[in-house]
């Protein structure tokens, strides 16, 4: 399903051409999107990017789209072997690590602000780092197609359509079947990202279901 098509959708179940709704549509559609990209851990959602830590600078600066970080590892320079760094708070770097100039192989990182790493203690060298991090994929508003659009797209229109009825102010009952709907299909997406994405058949075994 594309966003022509979800649109249409959109437009078709709430019965209305309205102008102002169907301007509003995009908001629909992005809210539906965070709110699902905000409940399961899709791969669609994962990134991960390559770059420097720089000799004496105890900081490494976030990419643009960050949410939160899902790893983080230093790249030794001659054997490239990853070596994965712990993630602590601020004031524990701060602490074990009082003096910048005090260098070394980075071991741990915090969230300093949100554009920028903290790390401890400070790199002595160019080590190389790449990061595997959570973003927002762009919207299918933008995009004109998703992961979600081509995969789910139960969830995507009734999440949609969730956040339509409730700009319409409509029936209480009506809201209520679309939000059931909606976590019906959520629910069935979750077993997807948050279950058969973390496991193989080989380590965990098939899934099985009790025979009554």
């Amino acid at each position: 399903m594309n966003y022509a098509q979800l649109t249409q959708l959109i437009q078709d179940y709430c019965e209305t051409t309205e102008q102002s709704f169907v301007d509003n549509i995009p908001t629909f559609v992005q809210v539906a999107e965070e709110r699902i990209y905000n409940t399961v851990q899709l791969p669609a959602i994962r990134k991960n990017v390559t770059g420097t830590m720089t000799s004496g600078n105890k900081y490494l600066s976030l990419p643009d789209d960050w949410l939160a970080a899902f790893s983080l590892a230093v790249i030794a320079p001659v054997t490239e072997a990853q070596t994965f760094l712990i993630d602590k708070d601020v004031n524990f770097i701060r602490e074990c690590y009082p003096s910048p100039s005090s260098g070394g192989v980075p071991q741990y990182y915090a969230i300093f602000d949100d554009n920028t790493l903290i790390l401890g203690p400070t790199p002595d060298a160019n080590y190389g780092v790449e990061m595997h991090y959570y973003y927002y994929p762009e919207s299918i508003v933008t995009a004109g197609t998703s992961w979600l659009g081509d995969n789910f797209e139960t969830v995507l229109l009734y999440g949609c359509l969730r956040e339509a009825y409730l700009y319409q102010k409509g029936e209480s009952d009506v809201v209520t079947y679309y939000e059931n709907k909606y976590l019906e299909s959520l629910n069935l997406l979750k077993q997807l990202g948050d279950g058969k994405d973390r496991r193989d058949a080989y380590r965990s075994g098939q899934v099985r279901v009790p025979v009554q």
